[in-house]
């Protein structure tokens, strides 16, 4: 159960104020959480606010469970209370006079929390409830709609809470099925947490486990997360050299057992988590920094005084951070012409197919000097090549996110694995039957190569209401549109939506974010006309990134400002709540299907390279992929050759045929914004 204590309305009535809070108080001891004088007081607070409404309200039949854990959150709700019809998430805000609108997106987001992961909230109403203990006048009561699903915040204070809840129940039908407290209690709670929530929750040595028992239709996260502690424990045994390959659909969780490589609870010293990608080491450091440093990143803008008092702590919570999160081509750089092994005896090579071939990574650039003469695999086996006996190299491998060239891929890493003596594999078998040959560590069994089906994720868990998403993406992607309209046609709500005006995507995202949900639009980096539609700033360099996907609004940095997007380059490995993709013109609709643009001077040029086409393609397939629950795809609507100033680099025909196809394919129209309900009078 994850509620510290709870109990009937009955049983509340029946006890003191200080025995609920000395249960209470217990439960926060087994926790092992420190605990303050001022907690005591307001959970007595809260049992007798909650006691005065049970009695009032003939509650005895009430279930009331205090302080239930959102582990996604790493938060608690101070109380739940289910009715037979309703249920209420309670945030008691001793003392308070008002309601701020933190206040409301906090208690929403729990709200939605329960909707999304608890499997016993989502055929129930909920309504979420701020209790400002001492508010002289709360706003009016809007009772919920008669349906299962989200209301909007409502307040209260101590003395209107029993009306409030009576009120409520009064609105709503008697259900056919009454809630059942003790049923309610005893179901799942499963969440799926974003990377950078994951991260935090790793890094203060929880278990993937804990935090990604996740879905029940998704029980090989679990699975590969054992199969890679399996491989590590039989090389270790052995004092054995291994690279383990976690292969996988994009948002599978390839990262998130990465991580738990490097920060679970059987963390191993000496190991790191090295990526390519530098916003992703940006963002990631500074969000374990800060959470190290006990900074609420929700709390908003980074320049408040609580997180400039806490600067000490966040300066030592940063160097922690950077020692466990390094930037793979530096890591290598570093370590190339060493003669002593690396401090690290297992390192986790993110994103491991994008590595570079030789004559990528032994090139001068104007931002470094190239110290490297062999490919990254290469360097990465001779570098750990140097520890006598025990090595390993966990190499997360994304399929169709190629998009930078000189990227070696699988068969680099099977040829360098094959020509170095002491080495050997353990993977799933796909790694044998990619289509694409630069893409398969070998055409055939290899003595090297041992086969595990585990170390293969293909179920989705970053789209969290259908894992249709990733299959629909790869149909439209490759111009099936037969395909993607059964998948969408099978799909309960198939998470992309369609508009073609920038104002309407806006209010789409925002309307669809609720709580401390994050929304934020992403786009191309070759989608160059997107200028002349008015939407073209995009994130540079890497501290852009932690302030787009760390900040909040009112931070017109943070990617809820809705002011910026993130490229593929910038976004690759994150994600979003709620994304929003605007299309550009670098990747349309042709005679033959998809066609993969430039834009040069100014005109758009034809990529007929199959390689850079791959690439554009796989573009669109990393920014597809990056919402855990909708994608609204804004394709611009151009110029028509009948304006007075028409723009030629921007055929409206062009994007017509686009959204057209996206339709086709089984993708939905954005729907207008619906007009608030007005408050009905309770009189």
């Amino acid at each position: 159960m994850k509620a510290w204590f709870a109990c009937t309305g009955a049983e509340l009535l029946a006890m003191t104020p200080d025995r609920v809070a000395a249960e209470l108080a217990a439960a926060q001891m087994r926790r092992r959480l420190s605990s303050e004088p001022t907690q005591l007081s307001a959970w007595r607070e809260q049992a007798v606010i909650l006691a005065d409404a049970a009695d009032r309200c003939d509650g005895q039949d009430w279930t009331i469970a205090f302080e239930y854990d959102l582990l996604r959150l790493e938060k608690r709700i101070d109380a739940v209370l289910l009715t037979d019809r309703a249920i209420l998430v309670l945030e008691f805000k001793t003392g308070a006079t008002s309601v701020s609108a933190a206040d409301r997106a906090q208690a929403e987001d729990y709200a939605q929390d329960l909707f999304d992961f608890h499997a016993a909230s989502r055929g129930h109403p909920i309504l979420p409830v701020i209790v400002a203990t001492r508010m002289a006048k709360p706003a009016p009561f809007q009772p919920p709609l008669p349906i299962p699903g989200l209301s909007p915040a409502t307040e209260a204070s101590a003395s209107s809470l029993s009306g409030l809840i009576a009120a409520s129940a009064y609105s709503l039908p008697q259900p056919t099925a009454p809630l059942s407290g003790p049923a309610w209690l005893a179901a799942p709670y499963r969440p799926v947490p974003t990377i950078i929530e994951a991260a935090a929750t790793l890094f203060a040595r929880n278990s993937v486990a804990d935090i990604a028992a996740a879905r029940a239709d998704a029980p090989n996260l679990a699975r590969t997360t054992q199969a890679i502690q399996k491989a590590l424990d039989i090389a270790r045994a052995a004092g054995e050299r291994v690279v383990i390959f976690v292969t996988g659909i994009p948002g599978a969780g390839k990262t998130l057992c990465g991580l738990n490589t490097v920060f679970g609870e059987v963390r191993r010293e000496g190991s790191a988590f090295l990526t390519g990608n530098a916003p992703l080491v940006a963002v990631l450091r500074e969000a374990l920094a800060c959470n190290r440093a006990g900074i609420d990143l929700a709390l908003g803008p980074s320049n408040d005084p609580e997180r400039r008092k806490r600067s000490g702590r966040l300066r030592q919570a940063r160097h922690e951070a950077a020692a466990a999160l390094q930037n793979v081509h530096r890591f290598l750089a570093d370590n190339a012409h060493r003669d002593h092994p690396p401090a690290e005896r297992v390192i986790v090579f993110d994103e491991a197919q994008r590595a570079w071939d030789a004559h990528q990574a032994g090139r001068d650039t104007q931002r470094r000097v190239s110290t490297l003469t062999m490919s990254e695999p290469a360097h990465a086996l001779a570098i750990m090549g140097r520890h006598q006996g025990f090595a390993a190299i966990v190499a997360l491998i994304g399929g169709g996110q190629e998009i930078n060239t000189g990227e070696a891929g699988l068969r680099e890493w099977g040829r360098v694995i094959r020509s170095t003596p002491g080495w050997r594999a353990v993977a799933a078998g796909t790694v044998l039957t990619a289509t694409e040959a630069s893409q398969r560590l070998a055409d055939a069994e290899e003595p090297w190569l041992l086969t595990d089906a585990d170390l293969h994720l293909d179920i989705s868990m970053r789209s969290i209401r259908d894992d249709a998403a990733a299959r629909w993406v790869d149909a439209v992607l490759r111009g099936e549109r037969g395909e993607a309209a059964a998948i969408a046609r099978a799909s309960a709500s198939l998470p992309f939506l369609v508009t073609r005006s920038l104002d309407a995507a806006r209010q789409g995202l925002r309307a669809g974010t609720p709580g401390l949900r994050r929304c934020g639009f992403v786009r191309s980096s070759g989608a160059k006309r997107l200028r002349a539609e008015g939407f073209d700033a995009q994130l540079i360099g890497t501290d852009e990134p932690v302030a787009w996907f760390l900040e909040r609004w009112p931070d017109v940095r943070a990617s809820d400002a809705l002011e910026t997007a993130a490229t593929e380059y910038a976004c690759q490995g994150l994600e979003l709540d709620t994304v929003g993709l605007a299309w550009g013109g670098d990747f349309r609709r042709g005679h033959a299907g998809w066609e993969a643009w430039r834009f040069a001077g100014t005109a758009w040029q034809q990529v007929r390279g199959a390689s850079e086409t791959e690439f554009i393609r796989n573009t669109y397939r990393v920014l597809l992929t990056r919402a855990r629950y909708e994608t609204v795809i804004w394709v611009p609507p151009g110029s028509r050759a009948s304006d007075p100033f028409h723009d030629r680099t921007r055929p409206a025909v062009e994007m017509d045929a686009i959204a057209d196809y996206l339709l086709a394919c089984g993708a939905r129209p954005l729907p207008p914004p619906a007009p608030p309900r007005p408050a009905p009078s309770l009189l």
